[in-house]
């Protein structure tokens, strides 16, 4: 017996549109999972912090150069701000033993941005080891000991990344608000990327030479965020004072 299957038309077009949707959506998942989420905890394990409950974290990453670092230090104490995070690499510091007291006499907290400018998400575990364990060594010939924040020196890291910092004594740190001034859009635009900031944000800026304009940028910056009221503080203060926010590992 010879069985006949009959589509008109119009229902042969409804199930290509189906497949074909089906087909996009799958592809739009699959090219998500690929992409590195810069902002991860695991659901029993090792955290990253990207944003607070209340007030403001300043953070500034310095993994080279050295003309930028000071003039962002002068418009800080300028404006008597006491409190902020400088995340170094061990490389840089080890180059700018004097900045890197300053930074430390004024107050201000310091992380560790890896030892060399490293995707830890390219490397090797031994090799994100490798850099944490000389970034940490460079610092304490520095005599600067208490560390306990790290951040990643290119914003990319995985579940690796969260588990080696964790045995380290490291809290891995992001950020909410990435002011991009490394790209050097304006000192406008900079500060107006910052204007959305709110309560518990970490504001993500630069102090290395690539971003020309953060100093003149800063004190616009600055005012703005105290007059909405919100107050500065470190990290460690930021995490002390409230629970940290996190999201899902991909």
């Amino acid at each position: 017996m010879d069985f006949f299957v009959i589509l008109n038309g119009k229902r042969l077009k409804q199930a290509f549109l189906i497949i074909v949707s089906a087909l996009f959506t799958a592809w739009i998942v699959y090219m998500e999972n690929l992409v590195q989420v810069p902002v991860f905890s695991t659901k029993d394990g090792p955290k990253a912090v990207f944003k607070g409950e209340k007030d403001i974290a300043l953070t500034f990453n310095i993994g080279w150069g050295d003309e930028k670092a000071a003039p962002i230090l002068d418009v800080l104490e300028k404006e008597n701000v006491k409190s902020a995070t400088f995340f170094l690499s061990g490389a840089w510091a080890e180059r700018h033993p004097d900045l890197v007291s300053r930074i430390s006499k004024l107050g201000y907290e310091i992380g560790i941005l890896g030892y060399g400018y490293e995707d830890y998400t390219a490397i090797e575990e031994g090799a994100i080891r490798k850099d944490l364990a000389k970034a940490q060594t460079a610092f304490g010939k520095l005599n600067i000991k208490k560390l306990s924040l790290v951040r990643a020196p290119t914003g990319h890291f995985d579940k690796r990344t969260l588990k080696i910092a964790e045995r380290f004594g490291f809290t891995v740190v992001h950020w909410s608000i990435d002011s991009k001034d490394w790209t050097n859009p304006g000192i406008k635009k900079i500060q107006g990327n910052i204007q959305k900031a709110g309560a518990g944000d970490i504001i993500l800026l630069h102090a290395s030479d690539s971003a020309k304009q953060t100093a003149k940028a800063l004190p616009g910056i600055i005012k703005d965020l105290q007059a909405r009221g919100l107050k500065f503080v470190t990290v460690s203060e930021m995490i002390a004072n409230g629970e940290a926010k996190t999201e899902e590992v991909r």
